[in-house]
């Protein structure tokens, strides 16, 4: 039972209870408080959804965001593995009538710190649960799962120019003066020396006044879509909480979505940007292959990879390609809009079905736009342009890393790491045949689109849970890759431009233009984007 100690608050099995002068606790919501912790603890998933009150306008928030739903709330914690230990150092009860009482309990974590736990309880059936919860956890130092390193800056920009105040989040693949690469590998990273000289697009960004804030995560090699990383975890998504984030770019992504830089530096291989993009809400463009340089950059296939850029606006990523694009070399974007039925059918039917008024919005505001009729663009040919960018995307990523990767075994995570054997079972003539093929279906495609823009989904799905399986995981990435692996066949530039949800989740729309139109193709989009708010 309660004891009343000296000052008035009451200890309650050795914790203690502050009220308000007069106030009471209401029968056993004490002992219900002390349960859940306990429960918590022990990471007793079956009690612990006793606790939360069922229905879904149950709610449980923290710096990740707000969980909507108790069967949200229960898979959520059935995926982390327990919450860290801790001691309840004090709970402050205000009583709301019989039946309704705001709780916060002072944490200590055993790693150290202070947290604080706020929740709005109810007395249901005669049992007391919990409607709504916040939980804050002491400030990280810095977050494993976002960066690598992170400075104040960690290089301040070589001049003035239009990105001054800009701060940018670098992918782990690009060179960065006095640090090594860590391409998302520990062991990759321990035995690399630090870079003499920073990459030439970072380097581009810095003359134009922007600074390096740190070097953020990627998927191990570049070589996912998924976000999900086995030795770092997968950074968070805040447009989604309780879902992946992405990738490959997947750590410049969250660190700007989260608004710890203005810019994501990264790359763009079959779909690395425009993925994260997508399931972030973010903006992300795919440069033109070869537009910007990859000097200093790790490479995974070089037949395909591109620099790029992901920001929350439009306006900055407009300017973050103005700084390192050539404006000579830049073409203008025609006014001619185009979809393929076949791209659209990889995609869920939520998202389809967001993309079809993302289609009648564009139409309704006057775009010229038009279902392209293209054997290039059917299904079977779509198919075997998939099977032959991913045989060749394979044979060069092994052609990048397999020495390294047959000396470490057992360095990467178990996806990747099959990704690469199969990569390493692929003859010289096979690769050979899937490089004729896929500049065959090249040149069909760009017969095809001439100077329309091309306008798809850009993903195949919503960003999946964090505890989605392998297969669904694999499933949805050869959807996917299925409708990136256009722009990255033809070379051609493609921004992702938020706007659209499904299910509740953000969707990004894909304009693919003409090469060399980089610049045109971001400032058109910032124009479409306003059309696409009618969809």
């Amino acid at each position: 039972m309660p004891q009343p100690s000296a000052d008035g608050v009451r200890v309650h099995y050795g914790v203690p209870v502050h009220l308000p002068e007069g106030a009471r606790a209401p029968d056993g919501l004490v002992e219900a408080a002390l349960g859940y912790e306990a429960a918590l603890m022990s990471d007793d998933l079956t009690t612990l959804e006793g606790y939360f009150a069922p229905g879904d306008a149950t709610l449980r928030g923290d710096e990740g965001g707000l969980l909507v739903g108790r069967d949200t709330i229960t898979r959520f914690r059935g995926r982390r593995g327990g919450a860290p230990k801790r001691v309840i150092e004090a709970l402050h009860v205000r009583p709301i009538g019989d039946h309704h009482a705001w709780v916060a309990a002072v944490t200590a974590p055993l790693a150290g710190g202070r947290g604080l736990v706020t929740q709005l309880w109810e007395r249901q059936e005669g049992a007391w649960r919990i409607t709504a919860a916040h939980v804050s956890a002491p400030p990280r130092a810095l977050d494993p799962r976002v960066w690598r390193v992170v400075g104040e800056p960690l290089l301040r920009a070589s001049a003035s120019g239009p990105l001054d105040g800009l701060t940018f989040a670098v992918k782990d693949v690009f060179a960065v003066e006095g640090f090594p690469i860590g391409a998302g590998v520990p062991a990759y990273l321990e035995g690399a020396r630090p870079e003499p000289r920073s990459a030439a697009s970072l380097r581009a960004l810095l003359a134009e006044g922007a600074s390096v804030r740190g070097i953020a995560q990627t998927d191990q090699f570049a070589y996912s879509i998924a976000g999900r990383n086995a030795a770092y975890g997968t950074p968070p998504n805040p447009a989604v909480p309780g879902a992946i984030s992405g990738g490959s770019s997947s750590g410049p992504a969250a660190a700007v979505a989260m608004g710890h830089a203005t810019i994501g530096l990264a790359t763009d291989t079959a779909g690395s940007i425009r993925i994260p993009a997508s399931y972030q809400g973010l903006w992300g463009l795919r440069t033109t292959h070869g537009a910007v340089s990859t000097e200093g950059v790790l490479p995974l296939a070089p037949s395909f990879d591109t620099v790029g850029w992901l920001t929350r606006d439009g306006e900055t990523l407009a300017a973050a390609a103005r700084a390192s694009l050539d404006p000579a070399s830049q073409l203008r974007v025609g006014a001619r809009l185009v979809t393929a039925a076949a791209l659209a059918e990889s995609a869920t039917p939520e998202v389809a079905r967001s993309f079809a008024r993302a289609v009648d919005a564009l139409a309704a505001s006057g775009s010229d736009i038009s279902e392209l009729d293209d054997p290039a663009f059917g299904g079977e040919a779509l198919d075997a342009l998939y099977a032959a960018f991913r045989t060749v995307q394979a044979s060069e990523a092994w052609a990048a890393h397999g020495a390294w990767i047959q000396a470490h075994p057992g360095a990467l995570g178990a996806d990747v790491a099959a990704r690469f054997e199969w990569a390493a079972a692929i003859t010289p003539e096979a690769a050979s045949d899937a490089r004729v093929r896929l500049e065959a279906a090249r040149r069909a495609l760009d017969a095809a689109l001439g100077d329309a823009v091309l306008v798809l989904p850009s993903a195949a799905s919503v960003a999946p849970a964090v505890d989605a399986d392998g297969a669904e995981i694999e499933a949805i990435r050869a959807a996917t890759l299925r409708m990136t692996a256009v722009a990255g066949a033809t070379g051609r530039p493609a921004v992702s431009v938020p706007g659209l949800t499904a299910d509740g989740a953000p969707i990004g729309v894909c304009f693919v233009g003409p090469r060399a139109s980089d610049v045109a193709l971001v400032d058109a989009a910032i124009g479409w984007s306003e059309q696409l708010k009618h969809a």
